[in-house]
């Protein structure tokens, strides 16, 4: 088993680190991911982008505009200007290798958003011997070949759409071979899809089937999180992290960090 996987189960996933009340506008900063740590999560998900010169900065957008005092987009500009942008006016942008040397216990499930990002990414986790508590996602099946190309089996990968769509049509193909189609050991998935369910006892089923967990993102609802865990999820996703604390402590399942 990879060790990314050792950790406690169900895994709860705290999107964009701790960002409620008076962290609220300061998602995918290190105070966000520092408070998830000290309300007693270990896997935190985010986001990477790289700059024109290679660095690695953790943040969602492409742009600097919405989360952060200035603008503009993150490819197009150099670290020591995307430095000194502030996540909701207050702190900086962080670069990923900081944010793994700050947080050495923490495991991060790590959105790769832009082909620029990839081998700076994988250079990091390189660097920083962080493959046994990073996983890697992506929505490109291409980014994320290139990511096991570049890496290797070390880096445990999620399933990129492609996986994803052999997964749902194995309910009505069941004579596929899963684990010769399917690329990456986590199913991340919302729900649904528009009008198509995707999280469903068949889904749950063929990725028991070709050995993957099953996350879904980025759930909110108490109730919900209750006939997810009930239905065999493995992982939850989620904005409110306090509302996840408090249903796997009411299940006898939170392991606090």
């Amino acid at each position: 088993m990879h060790p990314y996987l050792t950790g406690p189960f169900p895994r709860a996933f705290a999107h964009r680190g701790w960002h409620l009340d008076d962290l609220a506008d300061l998602e995918n900063s290190l105070p966000a991911f520092r408070r998830a740590i000290d309300e007693g999560y270990h896997y935190l998900e985010t986001d990477v982008h790289a700059t024109a010169d290679g660095v690695v900065v953790v943040h969602h957008d492409a742009l600097l505009d919405r989360t952060t005092d200035r603008t503009g987009p993150i490819a197009r500009q150099r670290w020591a200007d995307v430095r000194r942008a502030k996540i909701g006016g207050r702190v900086p942008v962080s670069r990923l290798e900081d944010v793994l040397e700050e947080l050495p216990n923490a495991y991060f499930n790590i959105d790769v958003k832009s082909p620029a990002a990839v081998g700076p990414f994988v250079r990091v986790i390189q660097r920083m011997r962080a493959y046994d508590r990073v996983a890697a996602a992506s929505f490109s099946d291409g980014r994320l070949a290139r990511l096991r190309r570049l890496a290797g089996p070390r880096l445990l990968t999620a399933m990129g759409p492609r996986s994803v769509a052999v997964l749902l049509a194995h309910g009505w193909a069941p004579f596929l071979r899963l684990r010769h189609l399917c690329r990456g050991w986590l199913a991340q998935v919302p729900i649904r899809q528009g009008t198509v369910t995707i999280v469903h006892d068949g889904f749950l089923r063929s990725a028991r089937l070709a050995g993957a967990e099953v996350h879904t993102w980025t759930v909110d609802d108490a109730e919900q999180m209750r006939t997810l865990l009930d239905r065999g999820v493995h992982g939850i996703v989620t904005d409110r992290p306090d509302v996840l604390r408090a249903v796997l402590t009411d299940r006898g399942a939170w392991r606090a960090m």
